[in-house]
């Protein structure tokens, strides 16, 4: 299924039936990402009054109860709600899903022993004029990031100048293969996430960030439509499936 878009003044193609998913599988187990040294994932048979939710275990259906830590165990996308004590969730604060996106790869520098994703990057990496979503591909970029135990590494992260910079490109939606934007251990600062929605001035309050996508090589840097998929949860945060569509120019 195709369909014909408009932007920056161009007609473009998109096949509706080809989406590239950026988002980690939840699976079962330890067999995910873990940051902030979460809990592995638990998928629970429900059992009660004679009833088994497993038909392995002979019941008539398949009824599980899921335990996970939205923030820690995989795909996540996050609205301000997850640094400020207010009762924003992201069902209520996410409310366009189709973007225009730009795809870039980056090599973090090294910086006082942390691996920073600096501002000089974009001196080499221009982002285009009228995008709305930016996807940050880091690299290296192998399958070990689809279960990475990032918890108490030090991972990479978005140093502050380098977030102002997206900001003031007028980045509404930022996706990081990261598990954040923020450096893991930094005192409750959370520079990057406050800069990111302008907690101390007019808050963004339909910015998103999105953390742990895992972007294949397979995907080229570009433009692309995404479709940020999430839940209509009445949490800050939700497990999310980013996809992107390519887009040919007519």
């Amino acid at each position: 299924m195709k369909a014909e878009i408009t932007w920056q003044n161009n007609k473009w193609e998109v096949d509706l039936a080809k989406p590239l998913s950026i988002a980690i599988p939840i699976k079962e187990g330890d067999k995910n990402p873990n940051c902030y040294f979460s809990d592995q994932v638990i998928f629970e048979t429900i059992k009660g009054d004679g009833f088994i939710g497993s038909i392995e275990q002979g019941g008539m259906v398949n009824h599980k109860k899921i335990i996970i830590s939205p923030h820690g165990n995989g795909t996540h996308t996050e609205c301000y709600g997850h640094i400020t004590n207010s009762d924003a969730v992201i069902a209520n604060k996410l409310n366009d899903f189709m973007h225009i996106a730009q795809l870039i790869t980056v090599s973090p520098i090294r910086n006082d022993g942390d691996l920073v994703i600096d501002k000089s990057i974009f001196d080499d990496i221009p982002l285009l004029p009228g995008i709305k979503a930016l996807v940050i591909r880091t690299i290296p970029n192998d399958t070990s990031k689809l279960n990475w135990n990032y918890s108490g590494t030090n991972p990479p992260y978005l140093s502050l100048q380098a977030m102002q910079f997206i900001v003031d490109h007028g980045i509404e939606h930022l996706i990081v293969d990261l598990p954040s934007v923020d450096k893991e251990q930094d005192e409750g600062r959370l520079a990057s996430h406050k800069t990111f929605w302008q907690i101390e001035k007019a808050v963004r309050e339909n910015a998103s960030i999105t953390e742990l996508a895992y972007i294949p090589d397979s995907i080229s840097d570009g433009v692309y439509l995404l479709n940020l998929q999430i839940l209509p949860i009445h949490l800050d945060v939700s497990p999310s499936n980013p996809q992107l569509f390519a887009l040919i120019q007519l």
